[in-house]
């Protein structure tokens, strides 16, 4: 089964009203680990207030602002390591509506996905572990479920700094269990609405 029979890809620039909208309308790969209680920042009571009462702008702290700035020059290291050209893309599940992601990198036929991270914090913690923070595995593997894939290449830069490349395979026990749990959670949404 191809890659494209799992997604479709939505025309929307990322960063824009019209994405924060799109994101507002279903449960996006950061979510995901917030829904299944796995975020440490963010408890999924708050993010059911959050979809029910949407802000009418995106909250960003200083590092997550610094992160978004930083990315365009960490997929370009990316794509110099690994010879694998990547755009940032969005992307809805063809069997759920509901399950969305804004990718941080997708090649052009759709075979490999990158999360990229630009964080002092994030890096610190991959390079000391040689693992993801476990708070970010639930986001790795909601992308695996939108996209179909086997893999997802776990970027980590920090300027100044060798870059970090994790693979993480897809683990299908934990995606049934976030699918169940992730339903659940819009089924709350749409009830709430």
């Amino acid at each position: 089964m191809s890659n494209e029979t799992h997604f479709y890809v939505v025309e929307l620039t990322q960063g824009t009203r019209e994405w924060l909208e799109w994101r507002n309308e279903g449960i996006g790969a950061s979510d995901a680990s917030t829904v299944m209680g796995e975020n440490r920042f963010k408890s999924a009571a708050a993010l059911l207030r959050e979809k029910l009462e949407p802000a009418r702008d995106s909250f960003q702290n200083e590092a997550m602002a610094l992160g978004t700035q930083l990315e365009p020059e960490a997929r370009g290291r990316y794509i110099a390591k690994t010879g694998r050209d990547v755009d940032p893309v969005c992307v809805r599940s063809v069997r759920f509506d509901w399950l969305r992601a804004s990718l941080d990198g997708l090649t052009t036929n759709h075979d490999a996905v990158v999360e990229i991270k630009c964080g002092a914090s994030v890096y610190r913690r991959t390079s000391e572990t040689g693992a993801v923070p476990g708070y970010y595995y639930g986001q790795l593997q909601h992308i695996l479920a939108v996209t179909g894939l086997d893999m997802i290449d776990f970027w980590c830069y920090w300027p100044g700094h060798p870059e970090l490349l994790l693979t993480i395979e897809r683990d299908d026990a934990y995606i049934e269990r976030l699918l169940e749990t992730e339903q659940l959670f819009w089924d709350r949404v749409l009830q709430g609405s």
